[in-house]
Order: structure tokens, then sequence, then C-alpha cells
């Protein structure tokens, strides 16, 4: 399979209870796939802190341990949020195959965050497969994401 990811990394993956069934058929989904991960929790479907969980995988995203990041929440807002409150990282909201691509193709996205009660249970893995796959086109589009940082 081609990817613009260091695919020898582990894929960050975290969220918060409303993402965490989803989560858990994602990790199913990358291991059968053959694509090391790091769980970063929640580990149930207890009530906690989306940001307990995103900043964990933004951080090993933003320090080049994992390859690219996913998280999910009930609406992706606050994962998104959260993980985009640091420097280098590029959190998009998807919530279709479209949007999966163009986060790549046009914004460099390092993070894909999933609104756990907005998406079907099969197009998830459509969306991460899309995700995984796309190469970032550049061009105009590195000119823009250049600017995004204010460090």
């Amino acid at each position: 399979m081609h990817s613009p990811f260091d695919l020898s990394k582990p894929v960050a993956i975290g969220g918060d209870h409303a993402g965490f069934e989803y989560k858990e058929d994602l990790i199913s989904f990358l291991e059968g796939k053959g694509i090391p991960f790091h769980d970063f929790g929640t580990h149930s479907a207890d009530s906690v802190d989306y940001p307990d969980y995103a900043h964990p995988v933004a951080t090993a995203v933003e320090k080049n341990e994992a390859s690219f990041g996913i998280l999910i929440c009930g609406s992706g807002n606050g994962v998104a949020i959260t993980a985009n409150k640091h420097q280098g990282i590029r959190a998009a909201i998807c919530w279709g195959e479209e949007l999966a691509k163009l986060a790549r193709e046009h914004n460099n996205a390092n993070i894909i965050c999933i609104p756990a009660r907005f998406v079907r249970e099969g197009d998830v893995e459509k969306m991460i497969q899309i995700f995984i796959t796309t190469d970032f086109e550049g061009g105009r589009h590195q000119r823009r994401v250049d600017k995004i940082a204010c460090a």
C-alpha cells in the first residue's frame, strides 16, 4: 500500500467516550492492515474529557513519534480544536471520503478527526484508508500551509 506517511512509525489514535467504539473498530482495521499504532485511550465508554486524549496524540505527531494521528469524539470539534493548539499539527474534521481526501491533498493534514455521532461505521474505515494513501499536492497548497503556523 502506498502511503505518504512513514508507516514504520505507529499511528497515534485516541478519543473520548463518544468515540470509544469507533476507536476500537479502527484499531482492528489498523491491525488487519499490519499498521502499527499507539492507543492513547480512552479504554472504555465511561465519560471522560477529550483534551486528555487529544493532547497526547497531537504531541506524538508533533514530535514525529507517530506517522499521523486519528482522533474521535462525538462532533470531532473538541479533539480538532485541542490538537490544533499544537504547532505543526493540522487536524482536520472529516465526515466523508471527499473531505478526507481534500484534507490530505490541500491541507497536508496530519491528524484526522472523526465525528462519531455523524459518521456511519463502515464509512470510517474508508475515510482512514483514503487519508493514509492520499498525497499532499504541494504547489499553491504548500504556500497556504506555510502560512498556518503562528510561531
